[in-house]
């Protein structure tokens, strides 16, 4: 339950070898490549129109213009987002690119699948993409809200008033720790503490990769992958700041401005930043955060760039996560329900302080017209000060029928120091009838963290009539560990097509060295480890935007659960079958994905009575089907939808054998859908809605109760004059009260009740 960290010296050995291999592979490059019919080679840095950039970006035919103020907002609004392509997106006439900014909902194009630019309907693997207009409109606050409208994704798994950013997860798995990324390079994470909390205000997209990835990604989770893509410097001056105030006290400001450092254009900057004084649901819980994210691009000739940027958060929190009692929240309690704002800790004993950065580059270099290299490297830094009393359950009956809820204590720090690089060798070649994108890669990490915990106590605390005057006792340390993790992986992939035919080819080797030492028991443990994954996939895409596809995919992650002798278990394994159809209609700016999917992890840890060490012998096989669409109907409109149906269940287990697991719904559905007025005396209003039905789950793991399904609905509304733009967002109108997962008799968690925002923009 305490989140914990370790920090531990990067090991410089391995990296420089790794690093010296790629750039001796690339230096002795000389063969002859023949070039491919379609390029996707860096264009000049330049600065069009921003009529023309936009008018690029989407896909339909601009109307002719009009004098509607309507009108002028939308030109304005599109300049605005042309203005933040990124340096590779600035060529005459170029649409979007991997990792760029969007117009509306709709992204048509992603790296993170394949690593390399490639487009949504040529990608024969389930992806979502949320874009920053999307996020806008929805007003979503955290990363976890921004998912809100995804098939088969869950980011607030644990209600909205996680202030640890837990609850991931991706077709029926917990992925909050293995499956974060920031700009393709995995975050790193302790045993709890983890990234996931970086503010969406600094993202240009968030894309969800579905399924087992390890083939391009290396250790990784079963479920997927959360790529959070940076923005990135522009070709063209633009900024941005805001003010927003509402629910908890909430008060934020924004800014975003960015442009050319020099006339000729060869070096962008940006600057993104968030600053948040305010309050959770939960009573004497903080949520106050600083974000602040620099980048520069620099683009010393036409054939190379390369982009430095870093990011800084800061928050100041409380224990936002209560562990509840199911009597009082699922079912009552006597009649009476405990309120969805009670706080169960004691007020002078409730932390949870987060610092974090992140610096590193992207580079990016033409060897010529179909040969390319890119280097993505990073350094990551966190630190976790936390301390909190938490529910550990009713005691007796007799404290139940009471309301007197005994309470667990943790306090403690963690701290993570991460290195990560990521080496591509990309060419662009055809064989007889076939062309093909090949990407061969070397990369390399090394991650250690500290995790350091004492045990405290205090008495019970009545829920329905708490009383803050406890004392606490010290215990003593409980936990000192400190693991160091590196992992180097050889990977290769081929895109091949034969007209409209296409194949998809990977494989991939690692090494992974894991040292665990005990400072408490005064034990050391080391393990190694190796896997072979692979992906393959084929699909073919027909002339009306139909585009069928099969897949396979693996996957394999790393442990670090210790077993009874004392020894780090082996790693756990994935295996994806996904069959599915894309569709792009012709003419309409609109994606849709349809896919069924069969996902089993092997080698789950389980923890069995009566020892409850840590063992191998789980196994858990989810099922099913999911459905997503968005589109811009006609000027003005934007629609996301999603429907999907998980059916999971344990396959292997020392006493849960068919039991589904804890918090995984078996259906999951959500629509949004927005307007903004074109013309008249309202032009410029701008209203939308949605509405988010989760089914119910189970509470523990034994299945003896269910958390009821809920059915939530968001608002928005808008306007929007010349520069100005001013909106207020309402999730849960409805202020329904409900749970949003149980893990067990003591583990009960509120969503978020009814939350107001309002907010007002200026850009230039």
């Amino acid at each position: 339950m305490i989140d914990r960290l370790a920090s531990h010296s990067i090991r410089q050995h391995p990296l420089l070898r790794t690093i010296g291999l790629c750039t001796a592979a690339v230096l002795a490059t000389g063969v002859a490549v023949e070039r491919a019919e379609a390029q996707t080679e860096l264009p000049p840095v330049s600065v069009d129109a921003p009529g023309q950039r936009a008018a690029a970006a989407n896909a339909k035919p601009v109307r002719r213009a009009t004098t509607t103020r309507a009108n002028q907002t939308n030109r304005a609004a599109r300049s605005q987002q042309a203005a933040t392509e990124s340096p590779a997106q600035s060529g005459a006439g170029a649409g979007e690119r991997a990792g760029g900014p969007v117009v509306g909902f709709v992204a048509t194009r992603s790296g993170t699948a394949t690593k390399t630019d490639t487009p949504l309907i040529e990608t024969p693997q389930s992806i979502s993409v949320i874009t920053t207009d999307q996020v806008r409109n929805q007003g979503a606050e955290s990363v976890g809200a921004a998912l809100r409208y995804t098939a088969g994704v869950s980011g607030d798994v644990n209600g909205g008033s996680d202030t640890r950013f837990g609850g991931l997860q991706i077709r029926g798995f917990d992925m909050t720790m293995p499956g974060l990324y920031l700009d393709g390079l995995r975050l790193p994470s302790s045993n709890y503490v983890h990234f996931l909390g970086l503010d969406p205000y600094g993202a240009e997209r968030l894309e969800v990769l579905k399924g087992p990835s390890s083939a391009m990604f290396g250790g990784s989770g079963t479920g997927g992958i959360l790529n959070y893509v940076s923005k990135l410097p522009t070709a063209r001056e633009f900024g941005e700041v805001s003010l927003s105030g509402g629910s908890f006290n909430r008060y934020q400001g924004e800014f975003d401005i960015g442009g050319r450092a020099n006339k000729e254009g060869t070096v962008l900057w940006r600057l993104t930043g968030v600053a948040r004084d305010g309050e959770t649901q939960v009573d004497y819980t903080k949520d106050n955060r600083v974000f602040i994210a620099p980048a520069v691009t620099v683009k010393p000739n036409e054939d190379t760039t390369i982009t430095f940027l870093a990011n800084y958060q800061k928050e100041r929190t409380g224990w936002g996560l209560q562990f509840l009692p199911p009597s009082g929240t699922v079912w009552a309690n006597n009649g009476r329900f405990i309120p969805n704002t009670r706080f169960v800790g004691e007020p002078g004993f409730n932390q949870f302080d987060t610092e974090q950065t992140s610096v590193g580059y992207m580079l990016s270099h033409d060897i010529n017209d179909a040969l390319t290299f890119r280097q993505n490297l990073r350094y990551s830094w966190m630190h976790n000060e936390q301390k909190s009393f938490y529910g550990a359950g009713y005691a007796s009956a007799a404290d139940e029928a009471a309301g007197l809820l005994s309470r667990g204590g943790a306090g403690g720090n963690s701290t993570i120091n991460s290195f990560a690089v990521d080496n591509q060798l990309q060419g662009k070649f055809v064989t007889g009838m076939l062309s093909h994108t090949t990407l061969f890669g070397i990369d390399y990490g090394n991650t250690s963290f500290r995790d350091m915990a004492s045990s405290f106590s205090t008495g019970k605390i009545n829920v329905f009539a708490p009383d803050y005057a406890n004392s606490w006792t010290n215990n003593g340390p409980y936990d000192d560990t400190g693991i160091t993790q590196s992992q180097a992986g050889l990977y290769l992939q081929d895109q091949i097509k034969l007209g409209r035919l296409s194949f998809l080819l990977g494989g991939r080797q690692d090494f992974v060295t894991t040292d665990l030492d005990n400072n408490l028991a005064k034990t050391s443990t080391s393990t190694d480890a190796s896997a072979f994954t692979g992906r393959a996939a084929v699909m073919y895409n027909f002339d009306n935007g139909i585009a069928p596809y099969f897949s396979y995919s693996e996957s394999f992650l790393p442990v670090l659960s210790i077993n009874s002798a004392g020894e780090l278990l082996k790693p756990e394994s994935g295996v994806q079958y996904e069959v599915g159809v894309k569709y792009q209609p012709v003419g309409i700016n609109a994606l849709i994905t349809l896919a069924a999917f069969d996902l089993t992890r092997s080698n789950v840890v389980t923890y069995a009575p009566p020892s409850y060490f840590a063992e191998q012998t789980g196994e858990v096989r989810s099922r099913g089907v999911e459905l997503e669409g968005t589109a811009t109907l006609a000027e003005g409109v934007n629609i996301r939808g999603g429907y999907a149906y998980v059916d999971a269940v344990v396959t292997k287990d020392p006493v849960n054998v068919g039991k589904a697991p804890t918090t995984v719904p078996l259906n999951r559905f959500s629509l949004w859908g927005d307007y903004t007025v074109q013309g008249g005396a309202f032009a410029g209003v701008q209203f939308g809605g949605g509405v988010r039905y989760v089914g119910s789950t189970f509470g523990n793991e034994a299945n003896t109760f269910k958390v009821p399904a809920s059915t939530v609905v968001d608002a928005l509304v808008a306007y929007t004059r010349d520069n100005y733009r001013l909106s207020l967002n309402v999730t849960n109108l409805a202020d329904t009260r409900y749970v949003a997962a149980c893990y067990g008799n003591t583990s009960c968690f509120y969503a978020e009740g009814r939350k107001a925002i309002a907010k007002l923009t200026y850009r230039w």
